[in-house]
């Protein structure tokens, strides 16, 4: 009598996009393989298979030779993706590998595929050892989630429950073979040393180790997820209408635990690179208490949080518009800028009469407003826009003959919107509303 087939949550409705399955040709992906080729729905929406060809084993290129083989039996394509691994980023060769991985396989993936693993029971509860080794908070002690965003798509873990016991019955219940990777063996890997040393041991003294920290797992990610939902509720009711920005007060009124929370959620919505501990001792002894016209800062990994008039800005690091740059623009197209922005015209098909020269700032220059029967310097208004020092600096002009914005005929319409607009990551438009024919 055969075993049960390990079982599977459903797939999200919302997900729709082709499964890849990551084939090591270990034990574990194999079933997992196998096991999504028996599900017609699966086959039908387009299942598939990558092996990532590392070079870092004698036996690499049998290994490709074995997973397609495997693959042509139950008639699911095959991608072998080769990567050099890079050690030279200051990270083990573990660590290397692991990225070199996660590239390939987000390379053969389309907007909305999901990547299938075969992590399994065992693998949360080393997973949570890690962690808590690692003084990890609820979010890290929540392990590894059945569901994540991942490259442009989702990785999806359909054995996270599962123990290593079901997977051995149901491979040799269906006769299926396995490579294995003699690393797996060694000890001077952390998760290999929990593997093999410490967790049989606490088998031994407690058979459900492994069952108990995965449900410890689980009870950290609903945890965490609980705290999440306050974090952003909090983040809805303080933020004001540029989610860039970040008022003080209402970070003061909070604990000093659900401020950091607040903090590293408020970043990480604004897709740069994770906040670090220095980063949040930073802010809560330098920025949040500082003057009211300071411009402390805390820059990390191509990022910046900034403190100005009660508000915390956060965005990437950008350069200024080099001096001498300038260009000539009619609206039609989208104008890209050299440090990485563009501006384009809102509103459909939309053009200026004659083309505008756009350029840097070099100060001293004045502008004619709506309404106004002079011209104010372009300094003084843009401090009264409550626009921060950084981005004046690096607003592009809009120039007419020797007026900027054209003079009195073509104001500069909605600075707080250009500005808004080009504080987003390198490569998002900047906007601009101009009156055009």
């Amino acid at each position: 009598m055969r075993p049960p087939s390990p079982s599977l949550p459903l797939l999200p409705a919302a997900t729709e996009g082709r499964v890849w399955v990551a084939l090591s040709g270990g034990r574990d992906s194999t079933v997992l393989l196998h096991r999504l080729a028996q599900d017609p729905d699966l086959q039908r929406r387009g299942l598939g298979a990558v092996h990532v060809h590392h070079g870092l084993q004698p036996e690499a290129d049998a290994w490709v030779a074995h997973c397609a083989a495997a693959c042509a039996a139950l008639d699911v394509p095959l991608q072998v993706r080769h990567v050099q691994v890079d050690a030279s980023r200051g990270e083990g060769p573990e660590a290397a590998a692991r990225h070199a991985r996660r590239e390939a396989f987000a390379a053969v993936m389309a907007p909305g595929d999901i990547l299938a693993t075969a992590h399994h029971l065992e693998d949360q509860a080393e997973t949570f050892l890690l962690r808590a080794l690692r003084a990890s908070g609820p979010d890290g002690l929540a392990g590894m989630r059945p569901w994540r965003r991942f490259g442009p798509g989702w990785q999806w873990r359909p054995l996270l429950r599962t123990p290593r016991d079901a997977l051995q019955a149901y491979a040799l219940a269906h006769g299926l073979r396995w490579i294995e990777d003699p690393s797996n063996a060694r000890t001077d890997a952390d998760r290999n040393f929990l593997r093999h040393d410490i967790l049989p041991r606490l088998r031994l003294r407690w058979p459900q180790a492994d069952a108990a920290f995965a449900r410890s797992a689980t009870l950290s990610a609903e945890a965490a997820d609980l705290l999440v939902h306050q974090d952003d509720r909090l983040l809805a009711e303080a933020a004001p209408a540029d989610p860039a920005a970040l008022p003080n007060a209402p970070l003061r009124e909070v604990a000093r635990a659900q401020r950091a929370r607040v903090l590293r959620r408020w970043i990480e919505r604004l897709s740069l690179p994770p906040l670090p501990a220095e980063g949040v001792a930073r802010i809560e002894a330098h920025l949040l208490d500082a003057r009211a016209d300071a411009q402390a800062e805390f820059v990390w990994q191509g990022a910046v949080v900034r403190r100005w008039r009660g508000l915390l800005h956060a965005e990437r690091m950008r350069g200024v518009l080099p001096a001498d740059w300038h260009a000539d623009w009619d609206g039609t197209v989208p104008l890209a800028l050299p440090e990485g922005g563009s501006l384009s015209l809102e509103g459909g098909d939309h053009r200026f009469d004659t083309p505008l020269r756009v350029g840097a700032r070099r100060g001293g220059e004045r502008i004619a407003l709506p309404g106004r029967s002079h011209h104010h310097a372009l300094k003084d208004v843009l401090q009264a826009l409550g626009i921060p020092p950084w981005e004046r600096r690096q607003l592009p002009l809009l120039w007419r003959g020797h007026a900027v914005g054209g003079g009195r005929s073509r104001p500069v319409g909605r600075c707080r919107h250009l500005v808004a607009d080009a504080r987003r990551a390198t490569g998002v438009a900047a906007r601009l509303s101009l009156p055009c024919v």
